[in-house]
């Protein structure tokens, strides 16, 4: 049985698209950043939670300091790049759930009263969320740089608070010339899928 999405959707967002290294100067508006955005809200998030958070990195004064924390090998794409954002966990989502999910306001203090309980759902659930927002990113034709090289701690301290978790950086834009590592492999079906 075949997708229905169509073949060249697929290869947009999957088969053909990859990690980007490099990108032309071509500027990631503010319009498309709101449209990417408008598209992976709609990921599903265990009880709604929506924990990601996206700090874009435009300045350049801000981008300096940015680029200071990034590993020595990510450091001249991110200070290339069209865009950077800072992809983090917001370990208070927990204060939005009463909104976010009506149907069981209660859940805010009866599963995320505790601080660890919520940096481990913050976690995982705003992970989630980062891999539909470089999906989106590409749906947009764009090419995302995601990393996860950078000094975390100081990342955290530059541009978050103690209640944000630095996950990844992000790079975005158009590729550039010699984009593209050559595609590393992947598992096959067999090795990855078990039938009980």
């Amino acid at each position: 049985m075949s997708l229905v999405l169509d073949s060249a959707a697929q290869d947009l967002l999957f088969r053909e698209a990859r990690t980007a290294n490099t990108f032309t100067d071509e500027p990631v508006t503010e319009e498309q950043v709101q449209a990417i955005y408008d598209l992976v809200k709609y990921g599903p998030t265990a009880f709604n939670q929506t924990p990601l958070r996206i700090t874009l990195v435009r300045s350049a004064e801000a981008r300096e300091r940015l680029v200071q924390h990034m590993a020595e090998g990510n450091q001249a794409k991110t200070a290339a790049a069209p865009l950077v954002a800072i992809l983090s966990a917001d370990n208070e989502f927990h204060e939005e759930l009463p909104a976010l999910f009506p149907a069981f306001p209660q859940a805010k203090d009866l599963f995320f009263s505790e601080r660890a309980a919520r940096e481990n759902a913050a976690a995982l659930n705003a992970s989630l969320q980062a891999a539909y927002f470089i999906v989106g990113v590409r749906a947009a034709g764009l090419a995302a740089g995601p990393m996860t090289g950078f000094d975390f701690e100081g990342v955290r301290k530059e541009f978050l608070d103690d209640d944000h978790t630095p996950l990844m950086v992000v790079n975005i834009g158009k590729p550039g010339p010699d984009a593209w590592y050559p595609r590393s492999p992947r598992l096959e079906f067999d090795q990855v899928i078990t039938t009980v």
